[in-house]
């Protein structure tokens, strides 16, 4: 800038500057995604229940999880409490029984013979056991009650019925996402 004037360098030096201004905003914008009705969101979360303790924390174990907005896999409720995060937000909310695992269903508890076990032996209470249905696919059942006659299993979630907070952190937004981690919950 050998000739110019002291104004013209100040002008100089204030454009250059005014144009890291736009680059780094650029830059910001960018990393300033938000969570919108079809993105793929990485994220750690703690679940809680209504006495305070953790039932489940993808922190714990390092491996955070993938939900998906917009494939049915997340209540409508838990959906809107992710819209408009960007990476790096935390968000703290509680849901209610129906907005998160459902209310307990009478009909998904299942009565069976003793002899429905003989290959598998017979299950003691409290045992998680996959059951195949008549489709082939497989479904977790927590044994409740084993009887001279019967055993009873509850396919409903384990935490049908309750309240859970959650307590999130977004680490990723990027609608591609579902292919690339296998960590998928929801």
């Amino acid at each position: 800038m050998a000739g110019c004037h002291k104004a013209d360098r100040h002008k100089a030096d204030r454009h250059e500057a005014d144009c890291h201004e736009i680059d780094r905003h650029k830059t910001d914008s960018q990393k300033t995604d938000r969570v919108q009705n079809n993105s793929a969101v990485l994220v750690h979360f703690t679940l809680k229940l209504e006495d305070g303790s953790t039932a489940e924390s993808t922190r714990n174990n390092g491996k955070p999880a993938l939900f998906r907005l917009g494939d049915g896999s997340l209540s409508a409720e838990l959906e809107q409490q992710l819209l408009d995060l960007q990476v790096g937000d935390k968000r703290a909310f509680t849901l209610a029984p129906e907005s998160a695992f459902g209310m307990q269903n009478p009909d998904l508890i299942q009565f069976f013979s003793r002899r429905d076990f003989i290959e598998t032996g017979i299950p003691d209470a409290g045992t998680i056991m996959l059951f195949t249905a008549m489709d082939g696919s497989e479904m977790p059942g927590v044994v409740r009650e084993v009887t001279e006659d019967s055993i009873t299993v509850d396919f409903n979630h384990p935490l049908a019925g309750q309240a859970v907070s959650f307590d999130i952190e977004v680490l990723e937004i990027d609608p591609s996402l579902g292919e690339n981690h296998a960590n998928i919950a929801g």
